[in-house]
């Protein structure tokens, strides 16, 4: 039963040494209470607590980390149903699935592995690879490896499992599959080396197969739902989650994997996985198309709703900038920063692009915000040393904040303050009119 913050708060040291993060020991109860912190954070609780603690120490749904020779992916520590209550934490995994027949096997796994496209700021890659094994595994894993570090699902029988984890070293691949029939031997095999994926018809017979699992040794399990198609899925995978985060139901507190490439509309498929609460996703192939989508879907809905996209401040070259070249302006939320240099270089116009700490914001919110003012701006341009890179001392300001034109004029006196446009946009054609 997990206990309440006020019996939590009973057994912590209560010093309120603000050591964890928080002002009381009181507030990191109700945060623990949560599953919102983790009972390490407290430095000073003590061994008899920890053991009393434990269970609501426990994220209601178990971290699972795949690791590959040089990549790592993670999935589960989730502590809300949906995302605007606080945010999701780990994203799912993508996983291309591949077979150890194939004779193309290593050009399909390069080719996957290859795959890195930017979007405002991040790479998108795949995360790994799920291999169905054959009587040689230990041959595939090595072909497999020649092409890429990263993580792996091994599919097969219990001796081709046990082969493959064999080849794979110091490794934490996750086996596919336990089920009532080879449960004792998978989880003999998993123990300490591999997380297991674990299925059965029904949630009972999971959760009955899985508490048998763990009795044997095994903490890291995945589950595989089943469904005979989208709505049983969807279905099985709330009740799941609603389970773990809503009755602490430990039996079913796992990350789940979903197979959108045994669906009809694999796209849909996966679409849905990533949206309602799997941890790794196993793909039919690699196709560039159809991966970018998801992949950009996973970062829309696992990003913090409480912190804005936002790049690096600093000083960017546009189209080779010259000394000559003018001097824009704009902040480092992400959306407005590739809206003006994504139109500044298909101008073909070369600039200096000075970006400033707004802690996310956008030009007019940072500005109403008091976070994007004359002397940040002014801060920004001498902290950067824009003048060294610059014959023409000439600032261009968003035409948005118009108004800060006088009061920058006033931190940069030595430098030329225009107003752009309020649209970026507008900015090639201003450029080329207003500042020849």
């Amino acid at each position: 039963m997990a206990l309440s913050g006020i019996q939590i708060y009973k057994m912590l040291p209560q010093t309120n040494c603000k050591e964890c993060g928080f002002p009381t020991c009181l507030a990191f109860a109700m945060k623990l209470a949560a599953k919102q912190v983790e009972l390490s954070s407290c430095p000073y609780v003590s061994e008899e607590s920890k053991k009393q603690l434990a269970e609501s120490a426990a994220p209601p749904i178990r971290l699972v980390a795949l690791k590959g020779a040089g990549a790592e992916v993670k999935a589960g520590n989730e502590v809300v149903m949906f995302r605007h209550e606080k945010t999701f934490y780990n994203k799912p995994g993508l996983f291309i699935h591949v077979k150890a027949s194939d004779p193309d096997l290593a050009a399909k796994v390069a080719a996957a592995d290859a795959y890195k496209v930017n979007y405002v700021g991040m790479d998108f890659t795949v995360d790994g690879f799920a291999l169905v094994l054959d009587s040689d595994a230990a041959a595939a894993i090595q072909t497999v490896r020649g092409a890429t570090k990263r993580p792996l699902i091994l599919i097969g029988d219990a001796a081709a499992l046990q082969a493959g984890l064999s080849a794979c070293g110091g490794e934490t691949p996750l086996l596919y599959a336990a089920d009532a029939s080879n449960a004792d031997a998978l989880a003999e095999l998993a123990k300490g080396k591999a997380a297991l994926t674990v299925k059965a018809d029904s949630l009972e017979a999971l959760a009955d197969l899985t508490q048998k699992i763990q009795a044997k040794g095994v903490e890291d399990m995945v589950l595989d739902l089943g469904g005979k198609n989208l709505s049983e899925w969807l279905t099985r995978s709330t009740q799941v989650r609603r389970l773990a985060l809503k009755a602490n139901f430990r039996a079913l507190g796992y990350p789940v994997i979903a197979f959108p490439c045994d669906a009809k509309d694999e796209g849909l498929a996966a679409a849905q996985a990533i949206a309602k609460y799997a941890g790794f996703v196993v793909l039919s192939e690699f196709k560039p198309e159809s991966l970018y989508p998801l992949l950009v879907l996973r970062e829309n809905i696992y990003t913090d709703p409480q912190k804005p996209i936002q790049v690096q401040p600093g000083i960017y070259e546009i189209n080779q900038p010259k000394p000559e070249s003018p001097v824009l302006v704009t902040t480092n939320f992400s959306i407005t920063y590739f809206s003006v240099a994504n139109e500044v270089e298909g101008s073909g116009l070369p600039a200096w692009l000075v970006v400033t700490d707004a802690e996310g914001m956008s030009v007019l919110t940072a500005w109403a915000a008091g976070k994007f003012d004359a002397e940040r701006i002014a801060k920004a341009i001498k902290g950067f040393d824009v003048a060294s890179k610059v014959a023409k001392k000439r600032v261009v300001l968003p035409g948005h904040v118009a108004v800060l034109s006088g009061e920058l004029e006033a931190e940069l006196p030595d430098w030329e303050i225009r107003v752009g446009p309020r649209e970026a946009v507008d900015l090639p054609a201003f450029m080329k009119q207003a500042l020849n």
